[in-house]
């Protein structure tokens, strides 16, 4: 990977390095939980499998939607990193309730944590590096718009988070002796990565039923169709979407009737060049009417 900035880096080169990074932090992991015997490092184990599993599927899907548009898919395949969001969400819960299984048999039969030294410095480690390639993958993911770079970018950060609080409670066991501090710190974690499956399943739908452009995206598109109002020409139903990492808008322009087809072509090419300019991977659509006419969309002859 080249010496450049985060952002500018390929979703697919990063996801390729979270699943090597998956694999070393399994490792590390297993290993903490293995001379420990903490059920909370087992805990933070199961997540990092979770990551080498959403990875893997996140950079298939990534790799799927960078396809061109074909005969069957007309507008291309940008829907499908919302499937790797969704399926990591899944997996996040999946793993979640594998942990509070797994703490509340720790509850029910307490056992001694042992080496702790050695557990804890292993944890650390993995959480640096799982930090670091977060911090990349969410630059890059805001410069590409890529949904499923920022779903495991954020899971890392979760496991981030996960691994501090279980070294945290890992640490009190040893100073306090609560041997039952550790299934409860499992536990805990448990919920906080249970929040975030749930968080990208539903960000994940709201992706798949055409959810509407951020409003600091719609501020920019209303920005750039004032700069061609005028007395003879108005803008209307303005709609938008969004398709993985492509932005869609649809809107009518009304213009004279007198003007020549070339002329209005010309304004509306004006318009189609401006919009995509002020909005990077933007596709827009627009309409022509008459000044005279209103097309109705809403009425509920037309949804029948």
């Amino acid at each position: 990977m080249s010496l450049i900035a985060p952002q500018h880096w390929k979703p697919e080169g990063l996801l390729r390095a979270s699943i090597a990074v998956a694999v070393l932090t399994i490792a590390l992991k297993t290993l903490a939980w293995w001379i420990t015997a903490s059920v909370g490092l087992l805990a933070d184990a199961m997540e990092s499998l979770v990551n080498l599993a959403s990875a893997a599927f996140a950079l298939l899907m990534v790799t799927i939607a960078r396809r061109p548009a074909d005969a069957e898919h007309p507008y291309g395949h940008h829907k499908a990193e919302y499937f790797s969001s969704g399926f990591e969400g899944l997996l996040i819960i999946v793993a979640a309730l594998g942990i509070v299984w797994a703490a509340i048999q720790r509850l029910l039969v307490p056992q001694p944590i042992d080496q702790l030294g050695w557990g804890l410095t292993l944890s650390v480690l993995s959480s640096v590096i799982n930090g670091a390639l977060a911090w990349a993958m969410l630059q890059s993911a805001r410069q590409h718009r890529s949904i499923a770079l920022e779903g495991d970018a954020r899971h890392l950060i979760t496991d981030v988070w996960t691994s501090a609080g279980v070294v945290v409670g890992v640490a009190l066991v040893a100073v306090s002796g609560w041997q039952w501090l550790d299934p409860a710190v499992a536990i805990g974690v448990a919920l906080n990565i249970l929040r975030e499956g749930v968080s990208l399943m539903w960000k994940s739908s709201q992706g798949l039923m055409d959810e509407a452009l951020e409003p600091e995206i719609m501020a920019d598109i209303e920005r750039t169709l004032a700069t061609f109002k005028h007395p003879t020409i108005r803008f209307d139903h303005i709609s938008s979407r969004r398709s993985g990492k492509r932005r869609f808008v649809d809107l009518h322009m009304h213009m004279p009737a007198s003007w020549t087809l070339g002329r209005a072509a010309a304004v509306r090419g004006s318009v189609e060049q401006a919009l995509m300019s002020a909005v990077p991977g933007l596709r827009a659509t627009i309409q022509l009417l008459p000044s005279d006419v209103e097309a109705h969309f809403d009425d509920e002859e037309d949804l029948i």
